[in-house]
């Protein structure tokens, strides 16, 4: 009402050609109006020319091939290695285990809610991800196989794991969804009252991913530790940060051939089988 009027309201259905609504979209984006939004101003007249198209009250539906603006994809708070070490400090003492393990184990909010005592290994060193958690169902199966997986505890976190299990006699992890969702509110909170940037819990996966990155952890092993569907998915979210972006990619190269012929010139000449014999 607020844009549409205005701009088409003295308009007849038929009258309306596709380059007019073009510019009309254009003229929002260049007002500076979300993707979002300009869909949703969009989308009643959308529905009303196809009404009258079915109906036949207009032979053509202007809006088909009416070019939208992209969204532009969520920013991904990724913590920073110093950032997570002042995260837990300030996140109260109870729920440092749920957003250690968010960290560094990479789970997703609905698999922290769901993680029983049963799926964790401390002596073997392996979370098992086997269920996760919906604010309608409740617990549920993993959408896809790759989501039932194995999931490596390193060191920093089986200390928050093996503190928290020492004050923990019920069956959940980290008490069931309700408990769980009330320790990330608080850490959320406590984050902004320490001057931190709040880091929420699906950024703190995001986290896990860039850290498994900048160690080394090829793309194949994140893949699965995240329980993503397939490689590209890992490659579409997070090839930006692996090691080799196009700016890096010619300087790679240089150091590695470069690191190749220094080794086969250090390399010792083997001696011709005739003149070991001489």
């Amino acid at each position: 009402r607020l844009r549409i009027l205005p701009a088409l309201g003295r308009e007849r259905l038929g009258e309306i050609k596709l380059p007019q609504l073009q510019r009309y979209v254009d003229r929002l984006a260049a007002d500076g109006l979300a993707a979002q939004t300009i869909g949703l101003s969009v989308a009643p007249l959308r529905a009303i020319y196809a009404r009258a198209n079915r109906l036949g009250e207009v032979q053509v539906n202007p809006t088909r091939g009416l070019a939208l603006p992209a969204p532009r994809p969520p920013q991904r708070r990724i913590a920073t290695p110093a950032e997570i070490d002042r995260i837990l400090e300030a996140v109260a003492t109870g729920d440092r285990a749920l957003w250690a393990t968010a960290i560094y184990a990479g789970l997703r909010r609905g698999e922290l809610f769901a993680l029983r005592w049963e799926d964790v290994d401390l002596a073997g060193g392996v979370i098992h991800v086997r269920r996760g958690w919906d604010t309608i169902e409740g617990e549920i199966e993993p959408k896809s196989r790759h989501g039932r997986r194995r999931v490596p505890i390193p060191a920093v976190l089986r200390d928050y794991l093996v503190e928290r299990r020492m004050a923990s006699e019920g069956t959940y992890v980290f008490g069931g969804a309700n408990r769980a969702r009330k320790m990330a509110e608080r850490g959320t909170a406590a984050m902004a009252q320490a001057g931190i940037e709040p880091l929420a819990i699906h950024d703190a996966r995001h986290t896990y991913a860039s850290l498994m990155i900048a160690a080394g952890v090829n793309a194949k092993a994140l893949s699965e530790f995240m329980g993503h569907a397939t490689i590209s998915i890992t490659f579409d979210l997070y090839g930006h940060l692996m090691p080799g972006s196009h700016d890096e990619a010619a300087g790679l190269l240089d150091t590695f051939l470069a690191r190749a012929a220094g080794a086969s010139t250090a390399a010792p000449t083997a001696a011709h089988p005739a003149q070991s014999r001489s």
